[in-house]
């Protein structure tokens, strides 16, 4: 499992801006991606990261790297649970809905696209492309239904992570150094 590829793709989730992150990677044998899961998750669980393979096919595994905390956190907004709920998902458990999320996407003949709101995209964005309405307002990291300025300014910083985040790594700052945990949430 490749460290570049890890940041490309999960530089805002390791940064602890974005709730989680998908790749996709190329393995010997299941052994040795189960040992690489292994390997990090024992790095990631300290800063509040998760890494678990959604799918294995053809020698590929898609991987989903997460926060555990922010996702129990995103799954509980109103529209959200209302979305998963009409899908069957279980939205009182945030884990059982990943084992949910595993099903369909070994099931389903699309690619199950309430997934977004388990990599952290806005739920009034996710409904829109779900429902294939034809007025987005922009294409980044998804596509947006709502709130553009908002999701640029997103696009932006997730951008901005990525960037910096190669840049150190190509300058041999270890992954293990740039995942941070995440920050606590002040109750008012």
């Amino acid at each position: 499992m490749s460290e570049a590829i890890m940041i490309r793709h999960c530089a805002p989730t390791l940064a602890a801006m974005k709730t989680g992150s998908l790749f996709s990677c190329s393995y010997a044998t299941a052994a040795e991606m189960q040992s690489a899961l292994r390997y990090w998750n024992r790095r990631m669980k300290q800063k509040g990261l998760r890494m678990i393979p959604l799918r294995f096919r053809n020698g590929r595994a898609l991987i989903y790297v997460y926060r555990p905390q922010q996702l129990s956190q995103d799954l509980q907004q109103d529209s959200a649970c209302r979305l998963l709920t009409e899908r069957g998902y279980p939205v009182q458990a945030p884990e059982r809905c990943i084992t949910k999320l595993i099903r369909r996407i070994a099931v389903c003949k699309e690619f199950p696209h309430e997934i977004g709101l388990f990599l952290g995209y806005p739920p009034e964005d996710v409904c829109g492309f779900i429902e294939q309405r034809t007025d987005c307002k922009c294409i980044g990291c998804w596509k947006v239904y709502g709130d553009a300025a908002a999701a640029l300014r997103t696009f932006a910083k997730y951008q901005k992570c990525t960037t910096v985040y190669c840049a150190q790594y190509a300058m041999g700052k270890p992954l293990e150094r740039m995942m941070l945990s995440q920050p606590t949430v002040k109750q008012q």
